[in-house]
């Protein structure tokens, strides 16, 4: 990543030539990786020796040693150093992410597997006890909005986000529980970890990611959502919205499996808000 920057020369140490000539790598990477030093000088308009001289600069041996560099770099993206530019107005800014929220539930509900979330709902409901894991920002939120939602339906229910306990919980959990997992992309070492431990443990684990991932391998039921991210680096992910969305159709799933279980629970909660809080039962089941 190191060598990106330096080509971008946000410092302005690179001379006229040489900023034309990094320029020229920035707009094609991979014209560079497969080129000859004669072919990139050509392209830039500028001398062989000026393209020696700005590897050398940049810390290279020479030019095959700044393609190899170049290439093992371009694995973290390019979007990351020249972003998409970012809507101009408030109101587009506010129109993009609605707009990307929409988008996101749309193609979740397309590729849902009923099926899935039916038996996910029924494993959950019938569990003695549910432990959910997560980590990583949004992963620890979609699992505590899991915990929010199936706590007030009578679901004894605990989630965790810290990989070192759930590595710990995971060796000690009972039998009768079931582990729910979420990780966005399906690469979280941490939840794979525990997910290979508690299948050695014959404790059965749901878990919300990338089909055809690690994490979706290592876990006994998936419910799969596959979403483009985009080039917009500076948007919060709208794959959470899709996720969050996920949750609220499981619950509801979980509530209608035990339907006197869930309204006695959520009774109780809700008789306790009106004596302590609103007066009447027209506000929201929490704050």
């Amino acid at each position: 990543m190191e060598l990106f920057h330096a080509l971008t020369d946000e410092d302005g140490r690179l001379s006229g030539q040489e900023r034309r000539l990094a320029d020229c790598v920035l707009e094609d990477v991979d014209f560079v990786v497969n080129s000859s030093i004669v072919d990139l000088a050509e392209r830039a308009g500028v001398s062989p020796p000026t393209v020696t001289r700005l590897c050398r600069r940049l810390g290279c041996d020479g030019y095959s040693d700044f393609k190899v560099r170049l290439a093992k770099s371009t694995y973290v993206g390019l979007r990351y150093l020249k972003p998409e530019a970012p809507s101009a107005t408030p109101a587009e800014v506010a129109e993009d992410i609605v707009t990307k929220a929409q988008n996101a539930l749309f193609t979740m509900h397309r590729q849902l597997d009923i099926d899935v979330m039916d038996k996910a709902a029924h494993m959950l409901r019938g569990a003695e006890f549910i432990q959910a894991f997560g980590a990583s920002g949004n992963s620890a939120m979609i699992v505590n909005e899991l915990h929010n939602r199936l706590f007030r339906l009578g679901c004894r229910i605990s989630a965790s986000n810290d990989h070192n306990m759930n590595l710990m919980i995971s060796a000690a959990i009972q039998p009768g529980a079931v582990v729910f997992g979420s990780s966005i992309t399906g690469r979280d070492r941490g939840l794979l970890d525990c997910l290979e431990l508690l299948r050695r443990r014959d404790v059965p684990t749901i878990v919300i990611t990338q089909g055809n991932s690690p994490v979706a391998e290592a876990a006994d039921l998936v419910i799969a959502i596959e979403m483009p991210e985009g080039k917009n680096i500076f948007r919060p992910t709208s794959t959470r919205y899709a996720y969050l969305a996920v949750i609220d159709i499981l619950a509801n799933l979980v509530a209608y499996a035990d339907r006197n279980r869930s309204a006695k629970t959520l009774r109780n909660i809700k008789e306790e808000l009106v004596r302590r809080r609103d007066g009447d039962d027209r506000q929201l089941l929490g704050d």
